[in-house]
């Protein structure tokens, strides 16, 4: 049996922190990272039924949904080759490579309202990455690798099944719900 000890004390510290930091983005997501990094740091924790990919799209398993909506847990299971679209999520994320690798591309909207991508980051086990709409929220994720599984932990700053957001069409900036 895994001991999930490890993912109860990240979600306590990032629930305290939210709740101290009270709207402070720049002073949660800091917080909030470097207990994510923490928690990503030690590959013994997530039990294996929230770690198995989909045969052709990567799988999302919610691990915490807080009942206030303060934020949601959620592990990313990416089988090779699979990555998201261009979207966005429009609040605040954190995400964390536990196991593979993943390149994320965020991308920067030009006047002409199309986008434009920035140059890949890639993040191995251990590492995180922050995002929102008042630091840049529009980006792809991939699965690093072709031929192994990746998984990430995303931290997201409320109930990320409820809150609406966007595909969207980088050539055109076009948005789909």
């Amino acid at each position: 049996m895994t001991d999930i000890t490890p993912l109860r004390n990240f979600i306590a510290a990032a629930i305290l922190a939210i709740d101290r930091h009270c709207g402070d983005e720049t002073a949660t997501l800091a917080a909030i990272k470097a207990r994510l990094a923490e928690l990503v740091s030690h590959d013994d924790w997530l039990p294996d039924a929230f770690a198995s990919p989909g045969p052709d799209h990567y799988r999302q398993y919610l691990l915490y949904g807080d009942p206030l909506d303060r934020l949601s847990v959620v592990s990313f299971v990416w089988g090779p080759g699979q990555k998201t679209p261009v979207h966005d999520h429009r609040i605040w994320g954190v995400v964390g490579v536990l196991r593979g690798a993943e390149i994320g591309v965020a991308y920067t909207r030009h006047a002409d309202g199309a986008l434009r991508a920035g140059e890949p980051a890639w993040l191995n086990p251990g590492e995180v990455t922050a995002v929102s709409p008042s630091i840049g929220d529009v980006h792809t994720i991939a699965n690093a690798h072709d031929d192994q599984v990746s998984i990430s932990i995303h931290v997201y700053g409320g109930n990320i099944g409820c809150i609406q957001r966007a595909v969207i069409d980088p050539a055109t900036g076009a948005e789909q719900d």
